[in-house]
């Protein structure tokens, strides 16, 4: 009987041979190894994989950056140049705005003057009689009025301009502000998006980022847009400047003028003052004359008066005479002598009394003539004067709106015609007031 100390069992596994065993371990170091060199050539070409693409992927972000920063300073670029256009646009709306607020101030100060215009026509037609004449006053007064009326349409059209201009140049600072705007979001956005980097917090995956929004515009068009801009603010500011000096020159043009006429007017008025003036003197110089010719007239009546009493007395005597002698009887009832003496100094007084009362017929007429001519010169000084009145009430209604205009307390309204007076050495014809 034999002895087993251990029981021996094998597996019930196919067993290789020790020459299947070393084949085996031998291929698998030569598969490592194999693998190792894969590994290190992958790990080599990972290496120099990762190198490139990080280069790539910088000098790629550094693009981006470079090419935001560029459109952020050509936005910042065009921002400055038509924030400058639309701070022109702002000073010439405003310097307009003064232009047309002082054209305005004219128009309506021109109320005024076509009032006191209105006054002195008014005044000059409460003359009387000849004195309401088509003179020269007449004719400067209503060509002064033409002119204010002139000088109303020109710078109502003027103020319509100017008006319609503000408006256009407030429709190019609206598009400009909205620019402006868009320009300000734009470069604000685009300054936000070159802050940020591949370790900011608000980067993520989005869906189809390479889309094309909605109403875009090409890099040209927006370029061509942003030029149309500047383009229509540079053309509406062309005749801003033109428009604003034709404003002031229109308003000089209508003071100029009108300061011309009046003074015209007012010499015109103060040159017919005086011609009436001279007119009135003579008048009256004649009517003293014509009331020393009525005394004399009156004088010479009354001396005709007494010579023809005085040849009733002498042809009384002479008929009373005859008639006397008529008394005789007889034979003594002769045409003698003193008979023809007689008849023919009756026939003298009778010639003579005719001749006196012709005469004083004559002088007579010519008295009441002289009456009657007095009576119109009376009435004619009467009206001169009155036209005097007017006239340097004419003047005065013009003086006292100078002197509201310059604010005079102390006011002359005859300043100018004594001037005239003066100058002209006419104080001694000119009677005192």
């Amino acid at each position: 009987m034999s002895f087993k100390s251990v029981v021996t069992m094998e597996k019930p596994l196919a067993h290789i041979s020790l020459a299947d065993w070393k084949y085996r371990v031998g291929c698998l170091s030569r598969v490592a190894n194999a693998r190792l060199a894969d590994t290190a050539v992958i790990r080599r070409t990972s290496r120099i994989l990762q190198n490139e693409t990080q280069i790539e992927q910088k000098w790629a972000t550094h693009d981006s950056n470079q090419a935001m920063t560029e459109r952020i300073a050509e936005l910042d670029n065009w921002y400055a140049i038509i924030s400058k256009s639309a701070e022109r646009i702002d000073n010439e709306i405003k310097l307009l705005q003064m232009e047309k607020t002082l054209t305005e101030r004219e128009l309506d100060a021109l109320a005024e003057p076509i009032a006191v215009i209105s006054d002195m026509i008014s005044s000059r037609d409460s003359r009387l009689g000849s004195e309401m004449t088509y003179d020269e006053p007449d004719l400067e007064i209503k060509n002064e009025l033409i002119i204010m009326e002139n000088n109303q349409e020109l710078l109502a059209k003027c103020c319509k301009t100017a008006w319609e201009k503000m408006n256009v140049l407030a429709d190019v600072r609206t598009k400009i502000n909205i620019e402006l705007e868009d320009k300000t979001e734009a470069a604000l956005l685009d300054k936000a998006q070159r802050e940020l980097d591949s370790n900011s917090t608000y980067i993520s995956h989005k869906p189809d980022p390479r889309r094309l929004p909605k109403n875009f515009y090409s890099y040209q068009s927006w370029l061509d847009h942003t030029k149309s801009i500047k383009r229509m603010a540079e053309n509406e500011l062309a005749d801003t400047t033109a428009m604003r000096e034709s404003l002031f020159v229109c308003r000089q043009k209508a003071i100029t003028l009108l300061q011309a006429q009046q003074e015209r007017t007012e010499y015109i008025i103060r040159k017919r003052i005086f011609e009436t003036q001279q007119a009135r003197n003579e008048l009256d110089f004649q009517l003293t004359k014509m009331k020393d010719g009525m005394q004399a007239a009156l004088k010479d009546i009354e001396e005709l008066e007494n010579s023809l009493q005085e040849k009733t007395n002498s042809l009384k005597l002479a008929e009373t005479r005859l008639e006397n002698r008529a008394q005789r009887r007889n034979a003594e009832l002769c045409l003698d002598t003193p008979y023809d003496v007689l008849c023919v100094e009756v026939e003298k007084q009778l010639e003579i009394r005719r001749c006196l009362q012709e005469k004083m017929d004559e002088t007579r007429a010519n008295f009441n003539l002289l009456g009657q001519h007095t009576q119109k010169i009376t009435v004619d000084l009467e009206k001169k004067d009155h036209a005097l009145m007017t006239d340097k009430r004419t003047l005065a209604i013009r003086q006292a709106f100078k002197d509201r205009q310059k604010g005079t307390d102390v006011i002359n309204p005859c300043a100018q015609t004594d001037y005239n007076i003066q100058i002209t050495n006419t104080q001694d014809i000119i009677p005192k007031t």
